[in-house]
């Protein structure tokens, strides 16, 4: 058995976190001791925006006038897709009610939490999808109350076709916020809309910071780190394929890393010969991120069996996973560490980003060894409950109370004994 590394990723300087650690710090407490001023300060600052914070429904009408209807057609597909996965996911949430023991009746419920807030993306690239795969879910969920920002454009605003989008998927409350404000007001419920339970969406590091700092006093959907994917091919692959599926990651950012691993030589080097002339094809700033990228973050890596192809990828635990080779039913059974898995050459990565159904927010930075993507399950919270009649109360007494005993809790004991004389309950 051999893996050869053909091309590795540089590390990354650990003096990035840090700084962004503080900086996201410094942000938030004064948000904390500020409020709504501190929030529009930095819109000020960090977006140049000046503008109302609500969106209002008249501006909100505006927007989507000013979207192609041609435009509007895509989304309306892709917002379908999403819809219907998220409904097969909630109807596979069952609620439940078991006589545990004779007399001992107990459940399970599925809540929706009260609010959520939404990100959605908006610097460099416009993700209208990341409005379809947020706010979709959290509303085919059952969720009373959504919140979605994202980041404007001086003199703009949010971009049309993501009101849109926020629109059409059923968003209470658009504000025209991004970057660790546009988080901070949605947990804190400023500018009228509702604390959140749950903060959701992909973003950049400063925005990933956040929420984890925020996590605790608010859920979260994940701790998020640059977007990544791995390809896996053998002799059966196309070059060109592999390489478009690869680089087209990579433009995401800089830091977004993609692997290939392969069984075929002839197919690696072929990969790596191309991979300069895609990314020059590609008009910037796609070209500079997608460029950075390959030359720092990309890994390819050669295999003899698939066998060792699979143990890679189980290793790096890919936000996504794509599969290129023969006999796909072998790799469906045998891979188990991914975010989403994408199997054959018909599909990509780039479907599951926008159009095709299952989301994608998914886990980073090897998160998917013990998590998956968002989903409505994420937005529900799955709760018990019990009863019981006197006999069952009296059997649950006597072993409860021993038990206690034994541990030295003789407060949870006394409460149990009190169960052992009906009269003093």
């Amino acid at each position: 058995m051999a893996i050869t590394y053909l091309k590795t990723a540089d590390p990354r300087p650990l003096v990035e976190n840090k700084d962004i650690r503080d900086i996201v710090h410094i942000m938030l407490a004064n948000i904390d001791r500020e409020g709504e001023t501190a929030v529009r300060d930095y819109a000020k600052k960090l977006d140049r925006w000046t503008g109302d914070i609500v969106l209002s429904d008249a501006a909100r009408r505006a927007a989507c006038a000013r979207v192609p209807e041609d435009l509007k057609n895509d989304i309306r597909f892709a917002h379908g897709n999403i819809q219907r996965f998220a409904e097969a996911q909630k109807a596979t949430m069952g609620e439940c009610e078991i006589e545990v023991i004779p007399g001992l009746i107990a459940g399970q419920k599925q809540i929706p939490v009260s609010s959520a807030g939404c990100y959605v993306p908006g610097g460099r690239y416009s993700h209208v999808a990341s409005a379809l795969m947020t706010i979709t879910t959290a509303k085919v969920a059952g969720v009373p109350h959504i919140t979605a920002v994202s980041p404007t454009r001086p003199g703009i605003g949010i971009p049309d076709a993501i009101v849109f989008a926020m629109d059409l998927c059923g968003a209470d409350l658009i504000l025209n916020l991004g970057g660790v404000q546009g988080i901070a007001a949605m947990a804190k419920g400023f500018f009228g809309g509702k604390p959140t339970d749950i903060l959701v969406g992909p973003g950049n590091s400063y925005v990933a910071e956040a929420k984890r700092m925020l996590f605790g006093e608010v859920g979260i959907d994940m701790f998020a780190g640059p977007t990544d994917s791995l390809v896996i091919a053998d002799h059966t692959a196309s070059a060109e394929t592999v390489v478009w599926d690869l680089i087209s990651q990579a433009e995401h950012g800089m830091d977004s890393p993609v692997w290939l691993v392969t069984t075929d030589r002839m197919l690696a080097m072929d990969v790596l010969a191309r991979a300069p002339s895609v990314i020059d094809s590609l008009p910037e700033p796609n070209a500079t991120a997608a460029r950075t990228a390959w030359n720092e973050r990309a890994e390819v890596i050669l295999c003899d069996t698939r066998e060792e192809a699979a143990e890679v990828a189980d290793r790096y635990a890919p936000e996504h996973l794509q599969v290129q080779a023969d006999d796909l039913d072998w790799w469906l059974d045998r891979l188990s560490v991914y975010g989403s898995l994408f199997l054959g050459k018909e599909t990509t990565v780039a479907f599951g980003d926008k159009t095709s159904g299952p989301n994608h927010v998914l886990p980073t930075s090897g998160a998917a060894r013990y998590t998956g993507g968002l989903s409505v399950h994420k937005f529900t919270k799955t709760v018990t409950w019990q009863r019981c009649n006197a006999a069952a109360s009296h059997e649950l007494a006597l072993r409860t109370a021993r038990i206690s005993r034994v541990e030295g809790m003789e407060g949870h004991a006394r409460a149990a004994d009190l169960r052992l004389r009906p009269q003093a309950v």
